[in-house]
């Protein structure tokens, strides 16, 4: 398996195929690189080359205690850019993944990245606040944290349901898709995915979207439950000097495995304008 050790000792996993101009996805909570299957496989027959990691704590990374925290995700992503010399690259996030990429952007991407995609992302930022009264209440993300916490198995089965908006009428459910989510999640971290709801639930990412150059595309179904449309991406787009916003009647959270073929045609048509 290929892996780094990053500076504090933490081994991070990675898939790494094909030549071409580099295409980085970043994946959600609590998942893997496992995620982009569907995207890793359709960029791979266009031409380019794809990789795909798990973040610390999760999939086949170290089960570190420590470093749950985005300035750590950023940063550990900038030294498996920096050993795989990665130039001209287009970093790709779902979910907490869309923080990552516009935090290693932000901060490590100058003269590597070309362009950046937020898909169903966290951005700018999801709880409530004074700064942010239309944000979802802690108290919401504290359940996330007990259920993850103290029936973790059962929990993550339950949240494949509203995550693929198998739990809307006329849904047609795969369970093919609800195992596989159950697979990676169970393969992570307890504590990686505990402390990374604070993560993906409370950081601010409103001066990394103001302060980014490249292109950015917005992707992001307006039925999404996990991460509310009006709360993120509407937002999200204002704060980008050159971003482009997508939106999708009915799609959910996970829309890039359910909707593997409207997703992975606006990605080309991005990365390709």
């Amino acid at each position: 398996m290929a892996k780094i050790t990053v500076k504090d000792g933490t081994e991070i996993y990675y898939k790494d195929w094909g030549t071409g101009q580099p295409l980085v996805f970043h994946h959600g909570w609590p998942l893997s690189g496992d995620d982009w299957d569907a995207q890793m496989m359709f960029f791979l027959n266009q031409g380019f080359r794809v990789i795909a990691h798990d973040r610390r704590g999760h999939g086949r990374s170290s089960p570190t205690e420590n470093g749950h925290d985005m300035d750590t995700y950023a940063a550990d992503v900038a030294e498996l850019v920096e050993f795989l010399d990665l130039k001209d690259a287009i970093h790709i996030g779902h979910s907490t993944g869309g923080g990552e990429v516009i935090r290693y952007v932000a901060k490590h991407g100058q003269g590597r990245v070309a362009k950046a995609v937020l898909i169903s992302a966290v951005t700018p930022v999801m709880v409530q606040s004074e700064a942010n009264p239309d944000g979802i209440p802690l108290s919401v993300f504290d359940e996330i944290r007990e259920g993850t916490a103290t029936h973790r198995p059962q929990y993550f089965q339950d949240f494949t349901m509203p995550f693929y908006g198998y739990n809307r009428e006329g849904a047609k459910v795969s369970q093919g898709i609800r195992d596989n989510w159950w697979r990676q999640g169970m393969m992570g971290a307890i504590k990686a995915h505990y402390d990374c709801v604070k993560v993906f639930s409370e950081t601010d990412f409103t001066e990394d979207l103001k302060s980014v150059d490249v292109p950015v595309l917005v992707l992001h179904g307006e039925d999404d439950q996990i991460v509310p449309f009006p709360l993120t991406a509407v937002k999200a787009v204002k704060l980008l000097k050159n971003g482009k916003l997508i939106s999708y009647p009915g799609f959910p959270h996970g829309m890039p495995t359910t909707e593997a073929a409207t997703i992975n045609a606006d990605l080309l048509a991005f990365i390709q304008s």
